[in-house]
Order: C-alpha cells, then structure tokens, then sequence
C-alpha cells in the first residue's frame, strides 16, 4: 500500500489522542462460501488497513498507546493454506517486520 512511515505517523497519532493504554485493531478473517477454502473475496477491516496497511486475513495489531509499542499477531500458514493461497503466503512476524516495524516495535506472535 503506502511506505510504513506512513503507518507509523498514523499509528503515532492514535497514541497521542488516546493517551495511555492498549489499543486492539483486529483485522478481518476469510468468510467460507460452502468449505473453509472456498472463501468469499476478501475484504480487510477499513481500520486496520488504515493503521496497518495489511490486507491479509486473520491478523491483529495491538498498540500500547503508553509506549508506541507495536505487536503484529496472526497464525503461520500451514502447508494446506499456502496450496490454496500460493506462495506469497507469509507469517505475520513476516508481515510485522516488512510493514509494522518501527524503533519502538516488538515482534508479533
């Protein structure tokens, strides 16, 4: 989507007004048509996008406003997943170092 330093701002931002405490942005999970890997089109939460510009089912952003610390969870891919998928298939500790990581980040999951 956008360079990570945009999401970064963004991210920076929210902490500001919220002040203090966590922040839980979920994202999105696939909705199944008539079989778990028959899914409909996917479409990613608009706030997650936004804060994380991820547009990859089942991943959750957690944001301690205190800190600016950032954590990225979801679940690996298993070998079943990555068939129906394709390769570009990715962890979200993948997914966290590429697009969420910033000085004040942890790795998720």
């Amino acid at each position: 989507m956008f360079a990570k330093e945009i999401y970064i701002r963004r991210r920076s931002a929210l902490c500001g007004k919220m002040g203090s405490g966590l922040i839980l942005i979920p994202g999105n999970m696939l909705t199944p048509n008539n079989y778990l890997n028959n899914a409909y089109y996917f479409r990613q939460d608009s706030s997650f996008l936004y804060y994380f510009g991820l547009n990859t089912p089942a991943l959750v952003g957690l944001i301690d406003a205190d800190s600016g610390e950032v954590a990225l969870y979801g679940d690996d891919f298993t070998v079943e997943d990555i068939i129906w998928t394709g390769t570009g298939a990715g962890s979200a500790g993948q997914f966290h170092h590429a697009y969420a990581g910033d000085d004040h980040s942890s790795p998720g999951g």
